[in-house]
């Protein structure tokens, strides 16, 4: 089995490689059934969706765009006050738009995402979260497509960092305690 570094900060392996591969097929299934036809969108916000973007992409049967935000909080913000650091490419008017998040937790970003899209009327506005830590849930928020739900455990790995590192995980894993600040 392969080793990466930094992989002494991993406690143990909540998702694996064959299990997050398995859910994202059904999620794309899923998608190409309701959205196959239509003008559809995925829309992620870097970095950590990327990885989930591209696998979910994949197994979506069905003719699709993907575009990317960036977002950032404002620097000596203690409300959570977030703004774009990268917008859209293209118009969204009118078109079936997924936001494909790779883990919710307090909901306060994507609630602000979710805002700001909903004003450039796309004809439909979705959330596909492959993770759902839903015990930090601050703002109530639909997820149309769901992974997973997860502890409330620092997690790394499928695009999930830790300082930047270990996104490259091809598994989902918690962090030992001692080693997140």
């Amino acid at each position: 089995m392969r080793r990466y570094a930094g992989e002494e900060l991993v406690d143990r392996i909540l998702l694996t490689q064959e299990q997050i591969d398995r859910r994202i097929a059904e999620l794309g299934r899923a998608i190409a059934e309701e959205h196959g036809g239509r003008d559809l969108r995925l829309v992620t916000v870097l970095r950590g969706g990327v990885f989930f973007l591209a696998d979910l992409c994949r197994a979506v049967d069905a003719p699709l765009s993907i575009d990317f935000l960036a977002i950032s909080s404002y620097a000596g913000s203690s409300e959570g006050t977030v703004r774009i650091t990268k917008d859209l490419d293209d118009s969204i008017e009118g078109a079936s738009v997924i936001v494909v998040e790779d883990i919710i937790d307090t909901g306060l970003t994507l609630n602000y995402v979710l805002s700001v899209l909903r004003q450039r009327e796309p004809a439909v506005l979705e959330v596909c979260a492959l993770l759902d830590k839903d015990a930090r849930r601050i703002v109530d928020l639909p997820i149309a497509y769901k992974g997973f739900s997860v502890p409330d455990r620092f997690l790394v790995g499928y695009g999930l960092d830790i300082e930047g590192r270990l996104r490259n995980l091809p598994y989902i894993a918690t962090v030992h305690d001692d080693r997140v600040a």
